[in-house]
């Protein structure tokens, strides 16, 4: 009897699959869901569109979008027939929805290594999930909202911690609908899944999805869907990869500014890399005329209220001709802030291998770069042999032929990012490394790594396997194709520039005003309105330090959640800024 009913099962899963999934109206089974379901995300609200008996309804409901919050409307049928109530105020989000069946669900074998997920319990896991929104463009959320809903039972927080350091380096979100809305389908829904973009370790973003999923397995649930948008394949690849399935369903959104990359089609500024198109976007935002001219180049044109200003990214017609030079030559920026009371590194004579070796004598280790220079390229750090000198000296006069030596200022790279003579944003700048696991050797690691961090930032941090990142991993006993022990950590380089992999971590609340002066009096110094310093410091909350360089084009992109781009285009049009922040007190120090 028993074989005679296994044909029909996979017959009858078909046709429940037809009912659950297709276009058609949904088969209700037992009492009917609540009617006009709504959970409040914090981050704006989830509508749920198979409880909205017609269209009507479902519109307005959008139409009371808070501000700066993104309602969507999930789970909708027939996407045709409420755009149509609305063409104007509402879009089809393009955005496909995934389906990860529960009952088949079966949990993987790879244990999280160097992290932990666990629930959200405290304001400040709260916060480290806001900061960790900020640096993925993602609406965020007040803090007093995840802290009022720690115990309901209808949203789910769970967090990523690193086991070595305790920060939050991951977020996932999760709705159960029975809780909801007595959702008949027994359904579930994950939301807002983040990885800290600076985080090294591997299958941070799979950890936590196998987490939701497990925990609304046990709790009887029958499936958990998710939107992903439609071209982010390293997402797709991921929920493939763990079993979900396309299933037919759609989602709606608002015309609004949160919104607008999504509805109003190609721009100009797709080729723009992340430093010039945050400005463009920011501009854009205000009303202002943006024009690329060159957008390999990251070049554009800014117009508004009769003003026009050109910009190469954060680098605009009102910093001279004058400053940019000494900026490029780094000679000339050591003699001018010295000369304004900032402390630089000693300088050793290149040409003179008598004083080199008295340095290597003096210093625990040296640095070579070239005079003129950017993005990291030819620097070498932690010299401490004549023989590592001479090689970096080769590699640096590749890249000019004027190079300097000097002190290494042991430390951290402190970026601090200053506009009209004002410190806006404040970052410890931190070489990359990786963390072995146990079997995979340190060149795949760094490849993934390396992935990463080009996914973060547009294609803009790389890490590069040179004899620069051998070096490195050298003084530590490994070769690239090594293997790890596992959680130990690798540094790969000691250069920390984010163009070479580095990370960048927000300090901007942390740090001495004594380098906050420091700053400014070099920014003034070089007489330049836009600018990034870069200091060598113990602590950002220690006053000790040494100037490095200053960058006359620094990236405003990367050090979220501080307003880099709006002071900057404040700055350009003092009119087109918001009225508060024009009559804010603003402190130099």
């Amino acid at each position: 009897m028993a074989s005679d009913l296994r044909p029909i099962r996979p017959k009858a899963h078909r046709l429940k699959r037809l009912r659950h999934e297709g276009l058609k109206p949904a088969v209700k089974t037992g009492q009917g869901p609540a009617p006009d379901a709504v959970v409040d995300c914090g981050w704006g609200r989830l509508l749920f569109a198979q409880t909205f008996a017609t269209a009507e309804p479902l519109v307005e409901a959008l139409r009371a979008e808070g501000p700066d919050r993104r309602d969507i409307a999930f789970y909708v049928r027939n996407p045709h027939v409420l755009l149509a109530q609305a063409p104007q105020e509402l879009f089809l989000d393009p955005s496909h929805t995934y389906r990860l069946d529960l009952a088949t669900y079966r949990a993987g074998r790879r244990q999280p290594r160097g992290f932990t997920v666990r629930r959200l319990t405290s304001e400040m896991d709260a916060q480290a999930v806001n900061d960790i929104y900020a640096k993925r463009k993602m609406v965020p959320v007040p803090p007093d909202f995840f802290w009022s809903r720690r115990d309901d039972r209808t949203i789910t927080y769970f967090v990523a911690e690193d086991t070595t350091t305790g920060a939050v380096i991951g977020t996932v979100t999760g709705v159960n609908h029975v809780r909801a809305f007595d959702d008949p389908e027994c359904g579930s829904s994950l939301w807002c899944l983040a990885v800290d973009p600076q985080a090294t370790q591997p299958g941070i973003g799979e950890a936590l999805v196998r987490r939701l999923a497990e925990h609304f397995k046990t709790q009887g649930l029958a499936h958990m869907d998710l939107s992903v948008m439609h071209d982010n394949d390293q997402a797709i690849a991921l929920y493939e990869k763990l079993g979900f399935r396309r299933v037919s369903f759609f989602g709606v959104k608002r015309k609004n500014p949160i919104n607008e990359a999504l509805f109003v089609g190609p721009t100009d500024d797709h080729d723009l890399n992340p430093y010039a198109r945050i400005i463009v976007n920011e501009a854009r935002r205000r009303g202002i005329h943006t024009e690329i001219i060159d957008a390999e180049g990251g070049l554009f044109r800014l117009n508004w209220g009769g003003r026009s200003v050109r910009c190469r990214e954060s680098l605009s017609e009102l910093t001279s001709a004058v400053s940019l030079s000494i900026c490029d030559d780094k000679r000339m920026t050591r003699r001018i802030v010295e000369a304004a009371g900032v402390r630089v590194p000693e300088r050793i004579d290149a040409d003179s291998p008598s004083d080199i070796d008295a340095a290597l004598a003096r210093f625990s280790a040296l640095v070579v770069k070239p005079a003129r220079g950017e993005q990291g390229q030819g620097v070498a750090v932690g010299l401490t042999t004549m023989r590592e000198v001479q090689a970096a000296l080769v590699r640096a006069r590749r890249i000019c032929s004027e190079v300097l030596i000097e002190e290494q200022v042991q430390g951290e790279d402190l970026r601090l990012v200053v506009i009209d003579y004002k410190v806006v944003a404040c970052a410890l700048r931190r070489p990359p490394r990786v963390i072995g696991d146990g079997r995979t050797s340190l060149r795949s690691l760094i490849e993934h790594q390396s992935r990463r961090r080009a996914a973060a930032t547009g294609g803009e941090s790389t890490i590069p396997v040179d004899d620069e990142t051998e070096r490195t991993l050298a003084e530590a006993g490994y070769r690239l194709d090594d293997v790890a022990p596992e959680g130990t950590e690798v540094l790969v380089r000691k250069a920390a520039n984010l163009h070479l992999g580095g990370t960048i971590h927000d300090v901007t609340e942390e740090v001495h005003p004594t380098l906050i002066r420091a700053a400014i009096a070099a920014a003034r110094a070089i007489d330049i309105p836009v600018t990034g310093i870069d200091l060598m410091v113990r602590s950002p909350r220690e006053p000790e330090y040494a100037f490095i360089e200053a960058n006359e084009r620094p990236g405003l992109a990367n050090h979220e959640p501080q307003p880099t781009a709006e002071r900057f285009v404040d700055l350009l049009f003092p009119l087109s800024a918001p009225t508060s922040a024009r009559t804010a007190p603003r402190s130099e120090a």
